[in-house]
C-alpha cells in the first residue's frame, strides 16, 4: 500500500431518475427503514446499467458499478470511454465531490481538481483572491500560495486581468486560470477532466507538457479524462477503458487505445421493418459510421443493394448514396438472406442528432423506401481547438486551405 496513491474497491454510483423520491410514501419508508438497519438500498437491486440508447425499465440507474482499480504514485492514467460511460462521476467521486452509493476509496495525498470550467472558482473574486482561495482549500499556506503565485500568473498568461472579478473571463481564460493553479499548488494528486478542449491548440499542447512534467519530474499521481486519444498516447503510461459504468480493460495505454479503436458503439437499431428487413443498425466506431441491415425472403432479387441519406433534424440532406446508379456488383452475389453493410469513412459530422433514410432493393425492384426513418446521435466525431461550440458551425466539418496573397 506504500506505493499506491488511489486505491478503489467495489465502487459503485446509483442515481434516481426523474424526481428525487421513490414515487411513493411508503417506498420512501422502506428505503429509509433499510438505511436505519444499515441495509442496502432495496430499489437499488432493480437498478439498471447506463445505457443512454435504450428506455430505462427502471426509475434507478447505475452510473458506475463495482469498478476495482490501484493507481501508483507518479502514474500518469487516462480514463477513456464513450460519452455517458462514467468517466466524469468516476473523477467527482475521486475528487470529493459527490459520495459513492457502495464501495471505498483509500490513498494517501491532497487532491487537486479541474473537472470543468469554474470548478472551485467564486465569480465574484478576482483572479489572485482565486488562486489563494484555491491554496487555502488544499491546506497551503499563504507564503506557500505567493511562492507560486508568479509562477501560475506566467502559466496562465493572465496578468493583465489577474484583479478583475473572473465572472468577466472567458472560458479560455477561466480554464487556463484553473488549470495553472490545480497543476501549481502543491497537491499529490493532480485529477483533470475534458475541460481542456475549451482552450486553444497551442495551450493544449502547454498543458499535456506541464503534465508530463508534474508526472515524471515531481513524481506527482495524474489522471486525465480526453476523448484525444493522441493526447492520451503521449501522456499516459497506463490507461482505464470504462463502458457502460464499469472497467473493461485497464491496462498499457498503447493496447487499451487499440481496443477502443476497434470498439463499436450503436446509434439507433430497428427490428422487423418488412417481410425482407430483420434488422437495420447503425454504430459508430472511431472517425467511421457503419450501416448494418439484415435481409431476408429475397428470392426475387438479382442481388441486394441498400441505399441511404443521411440529413439533418430539420430533414436538410447532407449526403448518401443511390445504388441504382453505381451497384457494386463486384461484391454483392444474388442470395435470399443475409447481410448489407456500408461503412461511412470519416464522415466530418460535427457530433449531434441527425436523419437516416433508406431504400432498398436491387435495379429493377424496390422492397422497402422510407425516409427518416431513424434518428440517431453521433459523439466523439470532430473536436474544434477554439472556444467556438461547434453546433453553431453547420452539422459538416468543412476541409478548407487558407491562402495569403500580398499585393
Amino acid at each position: 500500500m506504500s506505493n499506491i496513491a488511489i486505491k478503489v474497491e467495489n465502487l459503485s454510483k446509483a442515481y434516481q431518475l426523474g424526481q428525487i423520491g421513490t414515487g411513493t410514501i411508503s417506498r420512501d419508508l422502506e428505503r429509509w427503514y433499510a438505511s436505519i438497519r444499515g441495509k442496502e438500498d432495496p430499489f437499488l437491486k432493480i437498478g439498471e446499467s447506463n445505457n443512454q440508447n435504450t428506455k430505462s425499465k427502471s426509475d434507478v440507474v447505475w452510473s458506475l458499478k463495482d469498478i476495482n482499480f490501484e493507481i501508483e504514485q507518479g502514474d500518469a492514467v487516462g480514463i477513456i470511454g464513450r460519452n455517458g460511460a462514467g468517466k466524469s462521476t468516476l473523477l467527482k467521486i475521486l475528487s470529493k465531490v459527490t459520495a459513492p452509493t457502495t464501495g471505498k476509496i483509500s490513498g494517501k495525498g491532497r487532491i487537486a481538481s479541474l473537472l470543468e470550467v469554474g470548478t472551485g472558482f467564486h465569480p465574484e473574486l478576482s483572479g489572485r483572491e482565486n488562486i489563494f482561495l484555491n491554496g487555502a482549500i488544499l491546506g497551503m499556506r499563504k507564503k506557500e500560495i505567493q511562492r507560486k503565485l508568479d509562477e501560475i500568473v506566467d502559466f496562465a498568461g493572465i496578468e493583465r486581468y489577474l484583479d478583475t472579478p473572473v465572472k468577466r473571463y472567458s472560458s479560455g481564460m477561466y480554464v487556463r486560470l484553473a488549470f495553472a493553479v490545480a497543476a501549481h499548488l502543491e497537491s499529490e494528486i493532480l485529477i483533470v477532466d475534458e475541460v481542456l478542449a475549451v482552450g486553444d491548440a497551442e495551450f493544449q499542447k502547454k498543458c499535456l507538457g506541464k503534465m508530463g512534467e508534474v508526472s515524471k519530474g515531481e513524481g506527482r499521481t495524474v489522471l486525465f479524462v480526453s476523448h484525444n486519444m493522441d493526447s492520451v498516447s503521449r501522456l499516459c503510461n497506463n490507461t482505464l477503458l470504462l463502458s457502460q459504468g464499469k472497467v473493461t480493460q485497464f491496462g498499457s495505454t498503447r493496447h487499451i487505445i487499440q481496443k477502443y479503436n476497434q470498439s463499436a458503439t450503436i446509434l439507433g437499431e430497428l427490428n422487423n421493418l418488412s417481410t425482407h428487413i430483420a434488422k437495420l443498425k447503425i454504430y459508430q466506431q472511431v472517425n467511421k459510421i457503419i450501416l448494418e441491415l439484415h435481409y431476408d425472403n429475397c428470392k426475387d432479387f438479382l442481388f441486394p443493394c441498400l441505399g441511404f441519406v443521411i440529413s439533418e433534424m430539420n430533414s436538410n440532406k447532407i449526403f448518401g448514396t443511390n445504388p441504382k446508379l453505381q451497384i457494386p456488383k463486384n461484391k454483392i452475389v444474388n442470395s435470399a438472406s443475409g447481410t448489407l453493410k456500408v461503412s461511412i469513412e470519416s464522415p466530418k459530422l460535427l457530433n449531434g442528432k441527425y436523419n437516416l433514410s433508406i431504400w432498398f432493393g436491387d435495379g429493377s425492384v424496390d422492397f422497402f423506401s422510407e425516409e427518416n426513418i431513424l434518428i440517431f446521435e453521433v459523439f466523439d466525431m470532430v473536436k474544434y481547438d477554439t472556444e467556438t461550440d461547434a453546433s453553431e458551425m453547420g452539422p459538416v466539418s468543412a476541409s478548407v486551405d487558407w491562402e495569403q496573397i500580398i499585393s
